[in-house]
């Protein structure tokens, strides 16, 4: 099964909805067969790589929400956050753009560590107010998870990875998809928003058994050409 997941790295219900679908892959009997693929998407390409003003100010100046508007929406973040373990601190928040960081990630899935990567960033990001469109940061955090810095820095100050972070993003338009976090099962199911667990568990059990139905061995098929014994609501038989 292929899961793709289109997210932000300044999103913070990319996170929360990161942690509700590993509650559910974690209890899939057949999370071993499972490929995540993390996917790029930015919620505001026009921001300069580092924003001179707080998360506030930001969401004030650039979305026109009101303060006491911004307030009530980090406490319900928060709360959310909470309830899936994470420990979010909006008022620490670096703000900038996220192209450097995606292109951060995808060195690091092709290197097989896409999902350290993807943790390690949106905990840098929403729990310790990190700039993670910073090249020596990022160096930092790569090392943590097995990056070598120089690939970090070659990548950082080059152009590396960007057509391929322009392409999750175009892949993303194509596919009608305007708000983040998405999820694509065998691109045939499309999740959006970071669902309850439950709902994540029941769209993989759907598109398992949808991939792989059941064959019913027929009476006709059999030596006997009859049904096996069994029982029923009627009892025995």
């Amino acid at each position: 099964m292929q899961i793709e997941i289109w997210s932000d790295v300044k999103c913070p219900w990319c996170f929360v909805g990161k942690r509700r679908f590993e509650k559910a892959l974690s209890g899939f009997a057949h999370r071993d067969q499972v490929t995540v693929t993390w996917k790029s998407f930015q919620l505001d390409p026009d921001l300069p790589d580092h924003y001179d003003g707080t998360e506030q100010q930001y969401l004030a100046e650039r979305k026109g929400i009101p303060e006491d508007q911004v307030r009530q929406m980090w406490d319900s973040l928060s709360a959310s956050a909470a309830g899936e373990g994470l420990d979010f601190r909006f008022e620490d928040v670096v703000v900038g753009n996220s192209f450097t960081a995606h292109r951060f990630l995808h060195l690091a899935k092709s290197q097989g560590l896409g999902d350290a990567a993807k943790e390690a960033i949106l905990s840098a990001h929403f729990e310790q107010g990190k700039d993670t469109s910073d090249t020596e940061f990022l160096v930092r955090l790569g090392a943590g998870f097995g990056l070598a810095e120089q690939d970090v820095r070659e990548t950082l100050s080059t152009d590396r990875f960007a057509d391929d972070v322009r392409q999750d993003i175009a892949e993303a338009r194509a596919l009608g998809i305007s708000g983040v976090p998405f999820f694509v099962i065998d691109r045939k199911y499309g999740i959006s928003g970071a669902q309850p667990a439950e709902l994540f568990a029941e769209a993989l059990d759907t598109a398992w058994k949808q991939a792989n139905p059941l064959t019913l061995v027929s009476p006709a098929a059999s030596a006997t050409g009859s049904d096996g014994e069994a029982c029923g609501p009627d009892g025995c038989h």
